[in-house]
């Protein structure tokens, strides 16, 4: 079996613990471990260009993995003694479990244990190998390094000056009338907590809304677990309220995964691979870029990718600490996956009852917006005539631009939800991307099809300092390192929606 030395590097897998984590020494050798093995595509989609959705089989059969690739991996993982827990070809993974010992040998490392701040997790220092074999066929390997890998962006407040139903917010955004959801799919990934019936009852009861249908599916042995981690309910109940409440008669399918880059990855491509598509994905976790392995974003940027190819919208919270997203220099940075250029982006607002509504920040302890310019992902084609600046910054460059789209998220105009049992309020651009996602589901309920990657017709036409049809524009305010301005900014993007003028254009 090859070994280290005569192992292929995977570069970009490398992961050291942070500077103040506290080394506890070597995994013991037969600790059982778990990861996700991700495989090239047999050919490479043109998402921006469009098409009709994909059915799963048909992304199987032009993007999946190749039936050789697969063989040559399974026949490596054999020779290793490495269990193979599932093979999904369709979205190019390979889940497999095996002791320490084996996983060393398999990919060149040293799983070392360590304590970041209470929290014990698996990780190396070095880059990973793959045997020759396989070079070029496995272009990641996800859950050896199991630390959390994102934070929820949502954010309570004992008491709000001003607070909101969905519902509410939905009509200031002009939502379009006579249109409910009915008919389509809507995603919620989670990485953590859960939602208990009894509450979601009291709620939509409350707002005089029909109770929507919620279903949870556990991947990678996560489950619907409500009552463990309040903030984590409070994440889930503010996704699955929000969405259900502006879209009551879309089927709401919640996927719970572990908090790992492997289990983020393997929610989306669950959801994404479903025999019925979501028609939209909300994804209300992420963490700074620079967070994130170079394979990890490569990977979580392909998942997101196949489910807009399904048919899926899929839209990402743009975080909540400002132009720096809490990176680790001090430096601006943007949050990922809403940095994907295959997910739209959502920033936050401060939605006032009387006066204009402008850019979310609260300073350093109430939060501000992410947003900014990204270091991992060129200008996507339709972003490219809409003035994104270069990074802010030394060393500043070109990049995509954060976010495409905003929506209220300031928690001191926030939400009023139920969470465990209390009545209470949330913010945050959590609440943003199921606001959003709502918004698609009632969109395409009217003009009867899915739109897939959204951008190409939002950004159509548009030159910088200009503000596209279907948007209310927003002027005033900061997320620190950028201003808001005429047209798009890397603060709110193209603005709020006004949900009748964008059916009007999405109808055209």
């Amino acid at each position: 079996m090859a070994g280290e030395e005569a192992g292929i590097r995977l570069a970009g897998s490398a992961r050291p613990a942070p500077s103040g984590a506290r080394l506890l020494g070597p995994v013991p050798n037969d600790e059982h471990v778990t990861a996700t093995l991700v495989l090239r595509r047999r050919a490479e989609p043109d998402v921006a260009n469009g098409g009709p959705p994909l059915s799963a089989e048909q992304l199987a059969q032009r993007f999946g993995a190749d039936p050789d690739d697969v063989q040559a991996v399974l026949a490596v993982l054999a020779a290793a003694s490495i269990d193979v827990v599932d093979v999904d070809a369709a979205t190019r993974r390979i889940r497999i479990a095996g002791p320490t010992t084996a996983m060393n040998s398999v990919f060149g490392i040293r799983l070392q244990r360590c304590d970041d701040g209470g929290v014990s997790y698996r990780h190396f220092d070095e880059d990973l190998t793959v045997p020759p074999e396989l070079a070029g066929i496995v272009i990641a390997v996800l859950g050896l390094d199991d630390r959390p890998q994102a934070r929820a962006h949502s954010r309570r407040v004992e008491a709000a000056p001003v607070s909101y139903t969905p519902p509410q917010v939905g009509d200031a955004y002009s939502f379009p009338p006579g249109t409910d959801g009915a008919g389509q799919r809507l995603a919620i990934i989670e990485l953590g907590g859960g939602y208990a019936t009894a509450d979601l009852t009291a709620y939509f009861s409350g707002l005089g809304v029909a109770l929507p249908s919620v279903s949870a599916v556990g991947v990678d042995g996560a489950a619907n677990a409500p009552g463990q981690d309040p903030d984590s309910d409070g994440e889930v109940m503010l996704d699955i309220e929000v969405a259900g409440s502006l879209a009551p008669r879309a089927e709401i399918v919640v996927y719970f995964a572990p908090n790992t880059d492997a289990g983020f990855l393997d929610a989306i491509a669950e959801a994404s691979k479903a025999a019925v598509a979501p028609t939209a994905m909300s994804i209300s976790w992420g963490q700074s870029e620079d967070q994130w392995t170079p394979q990890a974003r490569t990977a979580m940027d392909q998942a997101i990718a196949d489910a807009v190819l399904r048919g899926a919208t899929v839209t990402a919270s743009a975080g909540d600490n400002g132009s720096g997203d809490r990176g680790s220099d001090g430096a601006p940075h943007v949050d990922f996956p809403a940095s994907s250029p295959h997910a739209l982006g959502c920033g936050g607002t401060s939605l006032p009852t009387t006066g204009s509504e402008t850019v979310w920040n609260d300073g350093d302890n109430g939060g501000a917006t992410g947003g900014g310019v990204s270091d991992a992902f060129a200008v996507p084609s339709w972003q490219a005539s809409v003035g994104v600046p270069a990074r802010a910054g030394a060393g500043g460059r070109p990049g995509r631009g954060v976010p495409d789209v905003s929506g209220d998220a300031d928690p001191q105009t926030g939400y009023q939800v139920r969470v465990d049992g209390q009545n209470t309020v949330y913010g945050g651009t959590s609440a943003v991307a199921p606001l959003w996602a709502a918004l698609i589901c009632r969109l395409a309920q009217s003009t009867g099809r899915p739109f897939g990657l959204l951008q190409p017709a939002l950004y159509a036409g548009l030159g910088s300092g200009a503000v596209p049809a279907g948007f209310r524009d927003i002027t005033a305010g900061s997320n620190g390192a950028y201003s808001a301005a005429v047209g798009w900014d890397a603060c709110t993007g193209l603005g709020v929606p006004v949900g009748t003028d964008l059916l009007a254009v999405l109808s055209r």
